[in-house]
């Protein structure tokens, strides 16, 4: 895999010669915020060497290059999912690319069912912690050039940027939640006994990304920083039919203030 990642950075390094210090994954319906950066390049997933393709409606396809609140940047406009038929090597691979390409920071972003019954729909989530339910990410031989082979998961979500958004949100009065996310295989949606059950375990909300992206990136000593848009309710009393539709009208409408807060925090690292 080492090989690849190398030939798949010195592609985009060739075509850039950009040397980003932030990574943003963008998740469904939620690819906005690249009309706040100030684009350099934009590459298509289907150019770069051993990259995956988005089959995903919300999920664009496109590597952006640019500037964003003084910082360089590299975004995800658009990511993988297991539930796709790539393998979890294959989910996190641009992960370890945007680590050889320098970046120091990674901010993910996602569309997800709200379990906690406080929730509602269109509120934000920052993410302090999750239960991981997909095959992790690091089962294979382990290459000590990404990192242990036994990595330490009580940080993931790094707390100090955890607090910068908190303040962020309420000097800009925008209501913010924070929970934990529970990451599921999907493509299916959750039935009520599902959504009971993730409520019991612990889980505030559930999607089918960004736990793989983060533990990745977290074995590479990467400092994250993971926020949701709740999408729908997997509440009791709540839970009503929900398509693909549905969840990006919803993350369409709630995009600006998450954008708002990503971008003060880059301003802040």
């Amino acid at each position: 895999m080492l090989e690849k990642i190398n030939r798949s950075a010195q592609f985009i390094l060739k075509e850039t010669s950009s040397v980003p210090e932030v990574g943003i994954i963008l998740g469904t319906g939620l690819g906005g915020l690249v009309r706040e950066i100030e684009i350099t390049h934009i590459l298509e997933y289907q150019d770069i060497p051993n990259f995956p393709i988005s089959t995903v409606e919300g999920h664009r396809g496109k590597l952006i290059f640019g500037n964003l609140s003084g910082k360089k940047v590299i975004a995800m406009q658009g990511r993988f999912h297991f539930y796709e038929g790539y393998n979890m090597q294959e989910v996190t691979f641009p992960v370890r690319v945007m680590k050889r390409l320098g970046i120091k920071t990674l901010i993910v972003s996602n569309a997800s069912g709200g379990v906690n019954p406080d929730f509602e729909i269109g509120d934000l989530m920052i993410i302090n912690d999750h239960i991981n339910l997909i095959p992790n990410p690091l089962i294979g031989k382990n290459n000590p050039e990404f990192g242990p082979r036994f990595p330490d998961m009580s940080n993931a979500y790094d707390k100090k940027l955890i607090e910068k958004a908190e303040a962020i949100a309420k000097k800009n009065k925008i209501k913010v939640q924070k929970g934990i996310y529970t990451a599921v295989t999907g493509p299916t949606l959750e039935t009520p006994s599902e959504y009971k059950y993730f409520r019991i375990i612990g889980s505030d909300a559930v999607g089918m990304s960004t736990v793989p992206e983060i533990i990745v990136a977290h074995q590479m000593e990467i400092t994250c920083f993971a926020i949701s848009i709740i999408t729908d309710l997997g509440v009791p009393g709540k839970i009503v039919k929900v398509t693909q539709t549905d969840v990006l009208n919803v993350a369409e409408k709630s995009e600006p203030l998450m954008t708002l807060i990503i971008k003060e925090l880059i301003a802040e690292l």
